[in-house]
């Protein structure tokens, strides 16, 4: 644990004490008794449901990189390989909100799905479930593309905790693209790779498999990546490198912008990103706990601070912006000018709490899924009968048609 964050703690307390004040739903009946409104203006969809997807038994499916919706029965999810289970489960303690009976999923353990100790499996990286959670693909294919050996740091200094990989990171369909192609990005592998929408061709490779860099051709542990409406391309780059980098639609490099430090561009770990409507980029720039605007040619326009540590963000399609917060493991909702709207989550492995959520996604009927790192587990939280609807998460901007050709 950082020290960063252990000088947070008792900040930390107060932050989720207030996020849980005058914060939460008020729309249910005034009648209902109980309850402490952990999901705020939702409500666990227990009908998703992911099946047990492991190849061998013995292992279930890791930690879960992120997750995007192309329509209601085809959900993709970037999971991050398989694990081992211990040969005998340990025992569990109902009663603890952080060990429920084991489910299924790894957090049921009380352990995080990205622990480095145990090694990880580069089986079934790329999945495609129905609505209901069954699934219907697995890119198997294209398992090896994630497979890391003697992985090194930006430095050149060998990296051991990586070795074998730990999977994507974040998956992604441009809505600008009629041919619904499907972006992955692999921190590790220290790549960006693009499909065809069935899986079955390899498109562009961004990046020099297991090697890296700060230069037009190389990526230092690479995170996420957003579309412009002509094609072009910003990856957040990354775990090592400080900087988001602009290509063009055939992956022509264009710029790098960034650089280590808490000032305008200045960065550590830029972890998630996302446009608006207006081209304005926003970069999740998680380790200085905060959110960065830019404009589409990245000039820096405004920093949204005091977010502990923005794990993913979305901007949707009524003009807002969903971040997760995977230290409060809290759901946030603010404005286009960085104001807070509405906050709940509660940090567990029971059905409606979270843990570490890493990417998260919203259908278009407003169901917001969610993809847990430290769980390793996925959710689907739908809105209650009568919600505040200016509470709720809002649906990304639709993808275009798809092309029938």
């Amino acid at each position: 644990m950082s020290k960063k964050f252990l000088m947070r703690v008792p900040v930390l307390a107060l932050a989720i004490m207030l996020c849980g004040v005058g914060l939460h739903s008020t729309s249910e009946s005034s009648e209902q008794k109980g309850g402490e409104g952990e999901t705020g203006p939702y409500e666990i969809d227990s009908t998703f449901q992911i099946q047990p997807m492991a190849t061998r038994p013995g292992y279930v499916l890791g930690s879960k990189g992120a997750v995007f919706v192309e329509n209601n029965n085809r959900i993709f999810i970037a999971n991050r390989g398989e694990l081992k289970l211990p040969d005998k489960l340990p025992s569990t303690h109902p009663e603890h909100i952080y060990v429920a009976p084991f489910n299924g999923t790894w957090g049921s353990l009380d352990q995080m799905a990205t622990a480095h100790e145990r090694p990880v499996e580069m089986h079934n990286c790329i999945i495609v479930v129905d609505g209901n959670g069954k699934m219907v693909e697995s890119w198997t294919q294209w398992d090896q593309l994630f497979e890391v050996h003697n992985p090194k740091h930006v430095s050149g200094a060998p990296n051991p905790h990586d070795e074998g990989g730990r999977g994507p990171h974040s998956v992604k369909i441009s809505p600008y693209d009629p041919e619904h192609h499907v972006w992955v990005v692999d921190d590790d592998a220290q790549q960006v790779f693009e499909f065809t929408n069935d899986g079955k061709k390899l498109v562009m490779t961004l990046g020099e498999h297991n090697v890296a860099g700060n230069d037009d051709k190389h990526f230092g542990r690479p995170t996420d990546i957003a579309f412009l409406p002509d094609g072009s391309f910003w990856v957040t780059d990354g775990y090592e490198n400080t900087r988001i980098v602009k290509f063009d639609k055939n992956g022509k490099f264009i710029k790098a912008v960034g650089m280590p430090g808490k000032g305008p561009a200045g960065f550590w770990a830029p972890h998630a990103i996302d446009t608006d409507r207006n081209g304005h980029v926003y970069v999740a720039d998680r380790d200085n706990s905060r959110i960065q605007v830019f404009d589409s040619d990245g000039k820096h326009l405004d920093t949204w601070p005091n977010i502990f540590q923005p794990y993913h963000l979305m901007v949707t399609a009524d003009n807002y912006v969903g971040v997760i917060d995977g230290v409060t493991n809290k759901v946030l909702k603010y404005d286009l000018n960085g104001k807070l709207i509405y906050a709940w989550g509660t940090r567990g492995v029971y059905p409606g709490m979270i843990w570490g959520v890493h990417g998260f996604h919203v259908d278009q009927q407003g169901n917001l899924i969610v993809a847990e790192a430290f769980g390793g587990r996925m959710q689907r939280f739908k809105p209650k009968a009568g919600a505040d609807r200016t509470q709720l998460i809002g649906a990304p901007p639709p993808l275009m048609p798809k092309s029938k050709t």
